[in-house]
């Protein structure tokens, strides 16, 4: 077996995102109740006792909202770089010493059999990273939260063979809504979000020079995108670059307040 991958929920209600083996089970964030997670888990037949770490991407609320009572119901270690652990630790609670695992950012590491790669991104927060993992012939790469992709994000997740990346707005949907502009100005800064369009041309991009053959689309704003839009913005680029939905890749979406399809990833590089 390779990995398995499903989200559990994804936008700035909050995310939480499962990667797993037969051996290795794992949650990247944990930013929302620890019931709707556990919840969350039991219907892709996942009991919450069984998760061997939650990652951490960065410190927003949305992303480690659940991550204290987590730990402490189940005896979940944490995973996460220092500067990150520093400015989030006071806001989950108590939890035990013993449980943190701090990790150096760009340093790959093991959880179980699955290896994991931390790379940095572009977000304001203190210290915001993308993860991928490996498992065998099998690679999971996700990178939400960030407002632009380099040559070195790309060269991290060019060949994945699942790829979770963030649509998170339509520019002018931004440009001409209700948010307040200093708000517009994070979301569109390169601290911010990536808009559709963005997500459309790194795709295109990593389909084009590495393995990637599932995407699935994630962060989608709730003020500023539509899923249809987000969509079929992504695919209208992909097609216009001669990359086919359905044929070369597969596009798929993640939701803000429930599960998404559950992939179990046999790899190819």
């Amino acid at each position: 077996m390779g990995l398995k991958f499903c989200s559990l929920a994804s936008g700035s209600s909050g995310n939480c995102q499962f990667v797993g083996s037969n051996d290795t089970k794992l949650l990247i964030d944990a930013g929302l109740t620890g019931k709707y997670i556990t919840t969350a888990l039991q219907s892709i037949d996942i009991d919450a006792k069984t998760i061997d770490g939650i990652l951490i991407t960065h410190e927003h609320s949305d992303h480690i909202k659940g991550v204290g009572v987590l730990m402490r119901r189940f005896d979940i270690p944490l995973y996460v770089n220092e500067k990150t652990w520093e400015v989030m630790k006071d806001k989950i609670g108590s939890v035990e010493g013993k449980d943190i695992r701090l990790f150096n950012t760009c340093d790959s590491f093991f959880i179980g059999d699955i290896k994991v790669k931390p790379y940095n991104i572009f977000h304001d927060a203190i210290e915001p990273v993308g993860f991928s993992f490996v498992h065998n012939k099998s690679k999971i790469s996700i990178t939400t939260d960030s407002g632009c992709i380099n040559d070195e994000i790309i060269n991290e997740i060019k060949d994945s063979d699942l790829l979770v990346i963030e649509s998170n707005h339509d520019v002018e949907m931004v440009k001409f809504g209700k948010y307040p502009w200093f708000l517009k100005k994070r979301i569109l800064s390169d601290l911010g979000h990536l808009s559709n369009e963005a997500a459309g041309e790194i795709i295109t991009q990593v389909v084009k020079d590495g393995n990637v053959k599932y995407v699935v689309l994630a962060h989608l704003s709730k003020e500023n995108n539509f899923p249809e839009l987000a969509y079929e913005t992504v695919k209208n680029i992909t097609h216009e670059n001669k990359i086919k939905v359905g044929l070369d890749i597969n596009l798929d979406l993640t939701y803000r307040n429930r599960i998404g399809r559950v992939y179990n990833i046999k790899g190819s590089f």
